[in-house]
C-alpha cells in the first residue's frame, strides 16, 4: 500500500503526497495530474508499477485534491514547476526520475525544464507526456468548429477571471450530477468506464473555483516548444487521443516534432483521459520509457521488472 504524507512547500501550501516502492529503486516515477483533477487519475499506472523495482510518487497539485488552497497570485505554471522541484528534492533526493505528466501535469514538467535546465538535465531520465501541449490553449477548440473559437475564448477568459476571484469556494460539488454529461463529453472519447468518470467527477468537485479559474491565464500563455527542442536525447513518449477536445493531436505532434526521438502515439476513439480510456496502452508506453532509462544506467540492466 502507498504511504501518504503531507509536505509543506516553501510558501506554506500543504501538498498531499503518496509514495510506494523501494527507496533504492533504479528509477523513480513521478506522476503529475491534470487541471481540476487529482493524483487518482493516474491510479491504473501507479497500481501497475507497485510490486516492481520502481519507486512511485504521486501528489495533488496546489489547489487540487487533498492539497491546500493556493493564493491567486500563485496559481501559475511557473509556481507548479517550482513545486515539482521541491517535491523532487524532498522525496527523490539524488535520484534519477521519469516524469509522467497529463495535461497540466505535462505543462508543469515543461515549466520545470525551462526554469531549471541544468537541474532537469541532471535528474530527469525519461518523459511520458499524455494529452498535453507546449502551445497553451492556442489549438483548443473544445471539439467545436474552429471558426467559433475566436468568439468563445474571450467569454471563457472572462468567466475564468470571475471564478478565480471567488476563492476556495466549491459550489460545483453539489452540481456534479448536472455537470457530469458536460464533463464526460469534454474529457472522454467514444467509450469510458463509469468508475473512471466517477473518479474524474470526484476530482473536479475537489478543485476550488480559484483553481478552476486562476490557472487559466498561465495555461493560455504557455509557449514551451523551444524548451522541448533543448531536451533532445531524453527518452520520451507523447500520447494523445484523436477525440481529445482540449489538447488535440496537433498538440502532441508539435511536441514530438520539437523533442527529437519522441515516440508519438495517437489513439483512435480516445479523448483527453488516456490514462483511464487506454490504461493498458499508457502503462505499456511508460514501461517502454522505463526500459530505455534503465538500460542506459550502468550496472542496471537487470534491475527493472516490467509492470504486469
Amino acid at each position: 500500500m502507498p504511504e501518504r504524507s503531507e509536505f509543506t512547500l516553501a510558501d506554506g501550501v500543504r501538498l498531499s503526497v503518496e509514495t510506494s516502492g523501494p527507496v533504492d529503486a533504479p528509477v523513480t516515477v513521478v506522476f503529475l495530474h491534470g487541471w481540476c483533477l487529482n493524483q487518482r487519475t493516474w491510479r491504473h499506472q501507479a497500481d501497475a508499477l507497485r510490486g516492481t523495482r520502481t519507486r512511485v510518487i504521486t501528489y495533488d497539485a496546489r489547489g487540487h485534491g487533498r492539497s491546500g488552497s493556493t493564493r491567486l497570485g500563485s496559481a501559475t505554471l511557473a509556481q507548479l514547476g517550482d513545486d515539482l522541484a521541491e517535491v523532487l528534492d524532498a522525496y527523490a533526493p539524488g535520484r534519477k526520475v521519469v516524469l509522467a505528466g497529463h495535461s497540466l501535469g505535462g505543462m508543469t514538467i515543461m515549466e520545470y525544464a525551462a526554469s531549471r535546465p541544468d537541474e532537469f538535465a541532471a535528474r530527469v531520465a525519461g518523459l511520458l507526456l499524455v494529452s498535453t501541449t507546449a502551445e497553451g490553449s492556442s489549438r483548443t477548440c473544445y471539439g467545436l468548429p474552429t471558426q467559433l473559437t475566436p468568439l468563445l475564448r474571450p467569454l471563457e477568459e472572462t468567466g475564468a477571471g470571475i471564478l478565480a476571484r471567488l476563492g476556495a469556494w466549491r459550489p460545483h460539488q453539489a452540481m456534479r450530477p448536472a455537470l457530469q454529461p458536460v464533463v464526460r463529453w469534454l474529457l472522454f472519447g467514444d467509450e469510458y468506464d463509469p468508475a473512471d468518470l466517477a473518479t474524474t467527477m470526484s476530482a473536479f468537485g475537489q478543485a476550488s473555483l480559484r483553481s478552476i479559474g486562476g490557472f487559466r491565464p498561465s495555461v493560455s500563455a504557455q509557449r514551451r516548444v523551444d524548451t522541448l527542442t533543448a531536451l533532445a536525447g531524453v527518452p520520451a513518449a507523447a500520447l494523445v487521443g484523436d477525440r481529445d477536445r482540449l489538447t488535440p493531436p496537433a498538440c502532441a505532434e508539435a511536441i514530438a516534432g520539437a523533442l527529437a526521438g519522441t515516440d508519438l502515439t495517437v489513439f483512435p476513439g480516445a479523448g483527453h483521459m488516456l490514462m483511464m480510456e487506454r490504461r493498458d496502452e499508457v502503462t505499456a508506453a511508460l514501461n517502454g520509457v522505463l526500459e530505455k532509462v534503465v538500460l542506459e544506467q550502468p550496472g542496471r540492466r537487470r534491475g527493472y521488472e516490467k509492470a504486469a
